[in-house]
């Protein structure tokens, strides 16, 4: 525990994600079993330059394949091709989309414990600046009564610098 430098009282230690917390079941985008973890990974690889190359470079085989005659399971115009991509795009679209939303979700709700954050931030420098405040005005206090101890320890002295003369002469008399 860490203690402040003018005394040794313990500090409070600041979760500094405490307004992220509460969003925290927002980070998986569908949930947490494995079969959620699995359809998000797939709907962010559909955007990645791997999946373009790689969809790129079937299609380029089926097509070639197809067309030089090396098989014949979808001639000209490609029919079982244009099913595989409704296909594809049937089940990529509500997962981009489900993506979409949920990604959606967790910024507002980031948003949301920035502005908590910022406000929070805004309240603890009114405080201090409030006390730093409070402490010139103490030390401003503090200094005037220094000045007027000061004044008053030079008077004495002058006054104790004539009584001690004062009773130098008297004492020479006597003497």
């Amino acid at each position: 525990m860490k203690t402040s430098p003018s005394n040794t009282a313990p500090l409070a230690e600041t979760d500094h994600l405490r307004f992220h917390r509460p969003h925290e079941h927002l980070a998986p985008t569908f949930g947490n079993d494995q079969f959620a973890l699995k359809a998000e990974a797939f709907a962010r690889f559909f955007g990645t330059p791997l999946f373009l190359g790689a969809q790129t470079l079937v299609v380029m085989a089926w097509i070639g394949v197809n067309v030089a005659g090396l098989a014949h399971f979808d001639i000209y115009p490609f029919i079982l091709l244009n099913l595989a991509f409704s296909l594809q795009a049937a089940y990529a679209a509500p997962l981009i989309l489900l993506a979409q939303t949920r990604q959606a979700a967790r910024d507002k709700a980031h948003a949301e414990a920035d502005a908590k954050h910022r406000e929070a931030l805004a309240v603890t420098n009114e405080r201090n600046h409030a006390n730093a405040a409070k402490t010139s005005a103490q030390l401003l206090e503090l200094l005037e009564q220094n000045t007027q101890l000061t004044a008053l320890t030079k008077e004495l002295t002058v006054r104790i610098e004539l009584l001690t003369a004062e009773v130098h002469a008297h004492l020479i008399k006597v003497v």
